[in-house]
């Protein structure tokens, strides 16, 4: 029996970081946009709007698996140079959205800009495509890990179009 190395030792703590990141960044986001939800129930909402306490249990669900992929992503130990610069770029992209997905709150809850949030949420579900893509070739359960973060930015844009248009 191999004794366990102090890389492996450490995964356990590295998925929690993983994880905790996304979770952070959600909740400095929703500290900085506390009045969302009560602003969002006053908004005029188009048809199929959630009630507004599924909003934060699924994004806690989203973040964590979010982590999760990244986490995938990282240790995935790349077999040429084309996989390092994939894993390079799934690792950046990854970044990428999470910085977009922050400043989407801001946009459209602090600065009531709600087409430019959109305009947002179109750059954030291009990279959550790209991420899910790469993901996918380099570490199968990290890609379907994030399809339903696909799946919910793409419905979060039908209601930020939804609330745009109709208030």
């Amino acid at each position: 029996m191999n004794a366990p190395t102090s890389t492996n030792r450490r995964r356990p703590l590295l998925l929690i970081a993983f994880i905790a990141l996304p979770l952070v960044v959600g909740g400095i986001s929703s500290a900085l946009t506390a009045n969302a939800m009560t602003q969002f129930g006053q908004f005029e909402q188009p048809p199929l709007s959630p009630p507004a306490w599924l909003f934060p249990v699924a994004w806690t669900i989203l973040y964590m698996l979010m982590g999760l992929a990244s986490y995938l992503i990282y240790l995935h130990v790349p077999k040429n140079a084309r996989e390092h610069k994939m894993r390079m770029a799934a690792l950046v992209i990854y970044g990428l959205q999470l910085t977009a997905n922050f400043a989407w709150s801001l946009v459209f809850f602090g600065l009531n800009a709600y087409w430019i949030a959109f305009a947002l949420l179109v750059v954030l579900w291009a990279h959550v495509l790209a991420l899910v893509m790469l993901a996918i070739r380099l570490r199968a359960t990290a890609g379907y890990a994030l399809l339903p973060y696909l799946a919910w930015t793409t419905f979060a844009g039908y209601l930020n179009a939804g609330v745009a248009v109709l208030n």
